[in-house]
């Protein structure tokens, strides 16, 4: 039923009202990773509101992200004024120069990401650790003190899902399908869903989670039950699901109007306790 959901899925319509869409209007492998890292940086909230800022930092920074941030007194001038909820210039400014700092030590983010997963043994939290790290002593983001300096790339080891680092891994790892890239050579296998309150709704009353709090272990939960399906690739269903939450409004109850039309409505366990 999940590949129906996916095949259904209008991906074209619907990567153009996510934040991955910026991603794919950029063509050098640097600016796109800085591109996909500012946008799942930002990917939390309103989606409108949050593609919005999104394209404002992209408008200050002009038609090479990458490039503009070799000079950085003049990214922080061109930064200067913004705020978006928990950041403001300085978050931003930290936040993509310790990017670019890393792309130039290593080559590129994938590049750095792939060593550290090396390092890490295969294991993903370590080799996030390690990668997160370089990037925010890189940009100073350590040296900024408040909720925005520890949000806008926090630790993974916090014990959340880390929604938006597992989103940019989708992005950047997954192969190419007109919303994921393909850009980063690390397995598919390894990744785990980028849960967050909407989707972890949608995994219990499919029955994919049982446990009642979206964190890092109904994140391991929720993936382990889409890899039965695909193990190779488990975050593949990610997007059609998302978006079929999005599209249906997910009610998270047994409502004949709003639940018309789901795609997994018969396995939904609102429907099949009734």
């Amino acid at each position: 039923m999940l590949r129906g959901v996916e095949a259904r899925c209008d991906r074209a319509a619907r990567r153009e009202a996510d934040p991955v869409g910026f991603v794919h209007q950029y063509q050098s492998l640097a600016d796109q990773e800085i591109v996909a890292l500012l946008a799942s940086c930002f990917a939390f909230g309103n989606v409108k509101a949050l593609r919005a800022k999104i394209a404002d930092v992209l408008r200050r920074l002009g038609p090479s992200p990458a490039e503009s941030l070799e000079d950085a007194a003049r990214t922080k001038r061109a930064l200067r004024g913004f705020k978006h909820r928990l950041y403001d210039e300085r978050h931003v400014a930290a936040l993509l120069l310790g990017a670019r700092r890393l792309q130039r030590r290593d080559g590129s983010l994938g590049a750095a990401l792939v060593g550290a997963f090396a390092g890490a043994n295969g294991e993903l939290v370590p080799a996030l650790v390690e990668w997160v790290g370089a990037m925010r002593r890189l940009g100073g983001l350590d040296r900024l003190s408040g909720n925005g300096a520890a949000h806008i790339l926090p630790n993974p080891e916090g014990g959340g899902a880390n929604k938006r680092l597992m989103l940019l891994l989708r992005w950047m790892v997954r192969p190419a399908d007109g919303v994921d890239l393909g850009l980063w050579p690390l397995p598919p296998s390894a990744l785990v869903v980028p849960l967050d309150v909407h989707l972890h709704k949608l995994g219990r009353n499919l029955g994919l989670v049982t446990r009642k709090a979206p964190g890092w272990k109904s994140a391991l939960e929720l993936t382990r039950s889409l890899a039965a399906i695909d193990p190779a690739d488990p975050t593949r269903f990610d997007f059609p699901l998302c978006h079929l939450g999005m599209v249906q409004d997910c009610p998270s109850c047994r409502d004949p109007v709003r639940c018309e039309g789901c795609g997994v409505r018969p396995i939904c366990r609102h429907w099949a306790e009734n």
